[in-house]
C-alpha cells in the first residue's frame, strides 16, 4: 500500500473515532468534545498499532493497559473500544451519558469492558496508573525466569494539563521516578487550553524539566497529528527500561471545529450547526451520526485478530511456562483468578488474653503470620512503617529488588492509596497503604475511588483517637470514622483487641472489597477468643461480649470496649445490669439479618454508646432516647489518659450516662 493510500486510511479512521465522540456528546447534550476532536490520533495508534489486547477478553492478565486520565473526555475511549471490537455496541455510544447505559459521562471500572480503573477527579488515573506499574514490575520479578515471561506488559495514560495541575500527579510520578518504572509511558494533551482559558492563566511551568527531575523520559511531538513522531515517541520510551516517560504532544483542542482552540469546546457540546461546520471542515458527510465508513471500520477490526493472535501465542507460552514451574503457575492461577490459598486462614493467629497489645501491633503479627500462605499481600506506609507497624520481616525493599513487598511511599498520602487502587485494579495482588488515621484527609478521594470501584484494596490507619496522646489534637483524628463509614461500599473495621484484629484481617482479605482499619496506638487488653468467639462473632459486625442484664445496652469500638467492660462491671455492683456489646464494623453489621439485628438492639432498651470520635451516625442505634458519649470537638496534646479523662471518654463517664438515664 502507498504510503498517500495508508495516510487516507488512517485519517479516515481517525475521524471515525472524533466524530463517534463528536455525535455521542451532541445527542448527549452533555461531554467534552474538545479533547477527543485533539486526541483521536493517539488513541488511534495506541489501540490499532501500539497496545497488546484482545478485545474478546478484556482481563486477559498480560495485556496492556490504558488509562484515560482525563476521563472527561470517555466519549474518546468508548469510541475507540466500539471500534476496536470490545462488547460495546453502538447502542450504548448512542445512550452515552444516560440512565443505565454502559457509557457513563466518565470511565467507570466494571461498568463498561476495557475500562481499567475509575478516573474523572483529575490526577487519580495518573496515579492509579503508577500502581498499574507497580504490580506489572513486581509480578514480573516474581514469576518471569530465564526465558519465560508470562507478565511482560506496559501501561499507556493519556492525561491532561489538570492531570499535571493537581497535586497528586506529583506524589505519583515522583514516586514512579524512584521505583524506575520504566513501562509506564504516559502521553500528555499538551494543548494550552484549561476550563478558564489558557493554560498561562495558571500553568506556566516548565514541565518537561519538571519530569525530568522526577528521572523521567521526556519527550515532545510537536503535532499531535503526526503518526510517524508519535509512534516514533512511544517506541522510544518502550525501549528506556529504567524510567518512565512523558510524552508531551501539542494538539487542538477541539481540532477541525469553529470553537479549535479555545476553552468554549471544553465541556459542552458543538451545537448542530458547529458539529456541521465541524464535519465540513474535516471531510465528514454532515447528514450522518454514528457513521462508521467500511473501510475505516476494516482498519479497526485488524486489531481483534491482531489481539487474538497474541493472546494465543501467550497462552501457548504460558504452558510452557507451567511445565518448567508448576508451582509459580499455580500461584499465578490462583492470584489472577482473586482467589486465596486454600487453608491459608489457619495460620491467622489466636492472641492470649493475659497480655495486652496494641491492635497496630497485632497487625504487624497478623502480616507476617500470614506472609509466606498469601505472597500476593503487597504494600507499605508513608513514611511511616516503624509506626504503623506495616511491614513484612522476611521480605526485601521493593525500591532494592522489585520481588520485595515492602513499598516505601514516601510521604504521599493521596499518591500512596490512589496507587494501591490501580495495585489492585492491575489484578493478581492484594495492596495496602497505611498511615496515620488523621492523614485520611489527604486520601479521602482516593479512598472513595476504590470504594467506588470496588477495589480489592486495604487502607490501614493507626493511631485512630485521641490515645494517641501527646502528638495533640492536629494528630487525633475526631471525624474521621464517622466520615469513611459515610461512603458507600467501604468497609469499616475497627477492631476492639488483638483477636478482633486478627479476624478483621481475615475479613479483608475475603471480602475483596475496598476495607479501611482503625487500629490503636496503645495496648488494649485483649479478649478471650475461646469465651467470646472473637474471631467468629467480628464477621457479624457487633456482638454481645458480657450480658449482665438489659437494664441497659452499653456498646463500643476500638479501644473503648475496654472501658465499657469496665463500666458494665461498676454498675453491676451499683445494681444495674448492663449488656455490653463490641461493634467492630457498622458495614459488616446492617448486612446482618433484622432478626439477628435486633438481637443486639432490641426496642424499648436504653443504649448507650462509646467512641472517641464523631457523635454523629449513633444515633441510628441508641435511638432518640439513648446517649451517643463521644467527641464533637478536637483532642489535646497530653498523656492520653489524661486527655481520655478530661475530654470524658471514660468508664465513669458511661456509668455517669447509665446512672441518669435510667431515672428518667
Amino acid at each position: 500500500m502507498s504510503d498517500t493510500k495508508q495516510h487516507e486510511l488512517d485519517q479516515l479512521a481517525i475521524n471515525a473515532l472524533r466524530f463517534l465522540a463528536v455525535d455521542a456528546v451532541e445527542k448527549a447534550k452533555s461531554g467534552h468534545p474538545g479533547a477527543p476532536l485533539g486526541c483521536a490520533p493517539i488513541a488511534y495508534l495506541l489501540y490499532t498499532k501500539i497496545m497488546k489486547y484482545d478485545p474478546t477478553m478484556p482481563k486477559w492478565s498480560d495485556r496492556d493497559r490504558f488509562v484515560l486520565s482525563n476521563g472527561h473526555a470517555s466519549a474518546l475511549l468508548y469510541g475507540a473500544l466500539h471500534l476496536a471490537g470490545y462488547d460495546l455496541p453502538m447502542d450504548q455510544l448512542k445512550a452515552f451519558r444516560q440512565w443505565g447505559s454502559h457509557t457513563p459521562g466518565h470511565p467507570e471500572y466494571g461498568e463498561t469492558p476495557g475500562v481499567e480503573v475509575t478516573t474523572g477527579p483529575l490526577g487519580q488515573g495518573f496515579a492509579e496508573s503508577v500502581g498499574l506499574a507497580i504490580a506489572e514490575k513486581h509480578m514480573a520479578a516474581v514469576y518471569n525466569h530465564d526465558n519465560h515471561t508470562p507478565v511482560d506488559h506496559h501501561t499507556y495514560v493519556l492525561c491532561g494539563d489538570g492531570d499535571l495541575m493537581e497535586g497528586i500527579s506529583h506524589e505519583a510520578a515522583s514516586l514512579a521516578g524512584t521505583l524506575k518504572l520504566g513501562k509506564l509511558i504516559v502521553l500528555y494533551d499538551d494543548n494550552l487550553i484549561s476550563l478558564d482559558g489558557p493554560t498561562e492563566l495558571s500553568f506556566t511551568e516548565d514541565v518537561t524539566r519538571r519530569f525530568e527531575a522526577y528521572h523521567w523520559q521526556v519527550q515532545m511531538v510537536h503535532d499531535g497529528n503526526d503518526l510517524k513522531a508519535l509512534e516514533d515517541a512511544i517506541l522510544a520510551a518502550k525501549a528506556d527500561t529504567t524510567r518512565p516517560s512523558l510524552i508531551r504532544v501539542r494538539t487542538v483542542i477541539g481540532y477541525g471545529s469553529p470553537k479549535a482552540g479555545t476553552q468554549k469546546v471544553h465541556g459542552e457540546a458543538l451545537g448542530a450547526e458547529a458539529t456541521k461546520e465541524t464535519k465540513r471542515n474535516l471531510g465528514w458527510p454532515e447528514d450522518k451520526s454514528f457513521y462508521v465508513p467500511e473501510e475505516a471500520q476494516a482498519v479497526w477490526d485488524k486489531c481483534k485478530e491482531k489481539g487474538k493472535k497474541a493472546r494465543e501465542e501467550w497462552e501457548k507460552l504460558y504452558q510452557d511456562y507451567k511445565t518448567a514451574y508448576p508451582e509459580l503457575g499455580d500461584q499465578y492461577d490462583r492470584t489472577t483468578a482473586s482467589k486465596l490459598a486454600e487453608g491459608w486462614e489457619k495460620l491467622i493467629p489466636v492472641f492470649p488474653s493475659d497480655k495486652p497489645v496494641a491492635t497496630r501491633n497485632a497487625g504487624q503479627v497478623v502480616m507476617n503470620a500470614i506472609a509466606k500462605v498469601v505472597p500476593e499481600l503487597i504494600g507499605g506506609a508513608a513514611d511511616l512503617t516503624s509506626s504503623t507497624k506495616t511491614i513484612f520481616k522476611d521480605s526485601q525493599n521493593f525500591h532494592l529488588d522489585p520481588k520485595g513487598r515492602n513499598i516505601f511511599f514516601g510521604v504521599r498520602e493521596f499518591g500512596m492509596m490512589a496507587a494501591v487502587n490501580g495495585i489492585a485494579a492491575h489484578g493478581g495482588l492484594i495492596p495496602f497503604g497505611s498511615t496515620f488515621f488523621t492523614f485520611s484527609d489527604y486520601c479521602r478521594s482516593a479512598l472513595r475511588m476504590g470504594a467506588l470501584q470496588s477495589s480489592h484494596s486495604l487502607y490501614i490507619f493507626t493511631h485512630d483517637s485521641i490515645g494517641l496522646g501527646e502528638d495533640g489534637p492536629t494528630h487525633q483524628p475526631i471525624e474521621h470514622l464517622m466520615s469513611l463509614r459515610a461512603i458507600p461500599q467501604l468497609t469499616d473495621f475497627r477492631p476492639a483487641d488483638a483477636n478482633e484484629t486478627a479476624a478483621c484481617w481475615q475479613l479483608a482479605l475475603e471480602r475483596q472489597s475496598a476495607s479501611f482499619m482503625a487500629l490503636s496506638r496503645q495496648d488494649l487488653p485483649t479478649l478471650d477468643n475461646d469465651k467470646y468467639k472473637v474471631h467468629e462473632n467480628t464477621r457479624k459486625g457487633a456482638y454481645i461480649l458480657e450480658q449482665f442484664g438489659k437494664d441497659v445496652i452499653l456498646v463500643a469500638t476500638g479501644s473503648e470496649v475496654a472501658m465499657i467492660v469496665k463500666a458494665a462491671d461498676e454498675l453491676k455492683a451499683a445494681g444495674i445490669n448492663a449488656t455490653v456489646v463490641s461493634m467492630p464494623s457498622f458495614k459488616l453489621f446492617e448486612e446482618q439479618d433484622e432478626a439477628y439485628k435486633l438481637s443486639i438492639f432490641p426496642h424499648g432498651v436504653p443504649t448507650i454508646s462509646l467512641e472517641a470520635g464523631a457523635t454523629m451516625g449513633w444515633w441510628k442505634y441508641v435511638g432518640r432516647d439513648g446517649i451517643a458519649i463521644g467527641l464533637d470537638r478536637f483532642g489535646a496534646s497530653a498523656p492520653a489518659p489524661l486527655v481520655q479523662d478530661k475530654l470524658g471518654i471514660s468508664a465513669t463517664a458511661v456509668v455517669e450516662a447509665a446512672k441518669k438515664l435510667l431515672k428518667k
